[in-house]
């Protein structure tokens, strides 16, 4: 499992998925999560804008990144 650290509160869907390498831009995020094939904390996610908290998991072709609060 891989982990993305953030500096706020939260991270939007759509940006944790291209922090973490998974998709190449915003529109690229955008087309994967409205097509159904993101998970967030083990349930399909359809919200680019959905909010990752720390502790957060989401899943996208096999690759499951954590959410943490750091630096």
């Amino acid at each position: 499992m891989e982990i993305i650290k953030i500096k706020d509160d939260f991270i939007k869907l759509g940006q944790a998925l291209k922090l973490a390498g998974l998709v190449e831009s915003g529109v690229d995020a955008k087309f994967v999560i409205q097509d159904g094939l993101v998970k967030v904390n083990g349930n399909v996610e359809i919200q680019r804008g959905k909010k990752l908290f720390e502790g957060d998991i989401f899943e996208f072709e096999g690759n499951q990144v954590k959410i943490m609060k750091g630096c």
